[in-house]
């Protein structure tokens, strides 16, 4: 999983792009999405505003796509024929917002400059078929999914699917926007609700809607449609591992020792013969065997509890489950905690044999920490 960023110079200070820039290099992220769209500037320009930038991301190991579309093209006077400009530009690829025909994406692939082509995702019909069908040269075709700065315009989670399965069929890399929660971001546009791909992340804190992104599969990259994210943000978006299926928990009470290291250490997985009514992770009981589980907060279990069989369980005592359904508890089972109701949407993901684990608020800071400068 890749994670990135993006910066929109003709809306900003190159001073504070290059901070942002380093800062997110520190934690992790890779790629850089920025636009052409909304620039307004001539060639000569706009290399000297963007070039700097990108350059800067290069030192800090990062890849820069800028998003063009035909009109841009034509503005700036390029041809789909000779992508020379964008490497003036030093960029690594270009976005197309919008198409040509299929053919001419095609041939762009075989750029000369090794530009990556990125196609816009959002689409829903078989423009990505009908470029593969031109025999593009695939290593350098990815696609990109589009945000939405309006609330209630971001895509459904249906529609979403289908795209993205759509293109993995192809063998097609695929990346979707996040939004930083931040009250002062800004985008493209001068409208400002959030940059997200999904509508129903639009108001989910960033590190949530980048959990459920990588629980789906279905993505590649993600990226901060917004800027400036918080350190904080991208601390917290790039902790967690996108291959375990991870969760916030809201603790209940206190945790014994056993309790703490059952819930925050173990590397838990769901038991191949899944029930309906809960997931369970077998193996902390024979890691703790010996270890004491007392009964507490045996309160009867809803959906989203976090559960740890205490000692009445007798052989069964240590085992961690998440409970899917509510069912009565007959004073064996301490309830330790609870997903919270914003990350709710993540139990859909939980499967036969799938990794999972929880967040500790105490040492994902760490986990997180700045990787160093560049």
């Amino acid at each position: 999983m890749k994670f990135g960023i993006s910066i929109y110079p003709e809306h900003s200070e190159p001073e504070r792009d290059m901070e942002y820039i380093e800062t997110a290099a520190g934690y992790g992220c890779r790629r850089i999405f920025t636009c052409l769209l909304s620039a307004r500037q001539n060639r000569e320009d706009i290399i000297r505003n963007y070039r700097s930038r990108i350059d800067r991301a290069h030192r800090c190991g990062m890849e820069v796509i800028l998003d063009t579309a035909p009109s841009v093209f034509d503005a700036l006077g390029v041809s789909y024929e000779d992508l020379s400009f964008f490497q003036e530009l030093h960029a690594d690829g270009i976005r197309l917002d919008e198409s040509f025909d299929s053919l001419k994406e095609a041939l762009m692939t075989y750029n000369p400059q090794g530009l990556k082509i990125e196609i816009n995702a959002s689409f829903g019909n078989r423009y990505p078929d009908n470029i593969v069908s031109h025999h593009p040269k695939m290593e350098k075709l990815t696609t990109c999914f589009n945000f939405y700065p309006q609330r209630y315009t971001g895509i459904g989670y249906g529609h979403f699917e289908k795209c993205c399965r759509d293109i993995r069929a192809l063998n097609i890399p695929v990346a979707a926007f996040i939004s930083s929660r931040e009250p002062e971001t800004f985008g493209p546009w001068p409208v400002n609700e959030g940059l997200c791909t999904l509508e129903m992340h639009r108001d989910l804190p960033a590190d949530v809607a980048a959990r459920h992104l990588a629980a789906t599969g279905l993505v590649d990259s993600i990226i901060f449609g917004n800027c400036y994210a918080s350190e904080e943000e991208l601390r917290l978006v790039t902790a967690a591992d996108p291959d375990v299926l991870t969760f916030r928990v809201e603790t209940e009470g206190r945790l014994s020792s056993a309790e703490r290291r059952i819930l925050y250490e173990y590397p838990h997985f769901v038991r191949g013969d899944m029930s309906e009514y809960m997931a369970r992770s077998t193996q902390p009981r024979v890691v703790f065997a010996d270890q004491d589980i007392p009964p507490g907060n045996t309160r009867n279990m809803r959906r989203g509890d976090v559960v740890i069989l205490n000692e009445r369980y007798g052989r069964y005592k240590g085992e961690l489950h998440i409970v899917l359904k509510e069912m009565p508890n007959d004073g064996r089972k301490n309830v330790v905690g609870h997903i919270p109701e914003n990350e709710m949407i993540l139990l859909d993901y939980i499967c036969p044999w799938r990794r999972f684990g929880f967040l500790d608020a105490g040492k994902s800071k760490a986990a997180g920490k700045r990787q160093g400068g560049c």
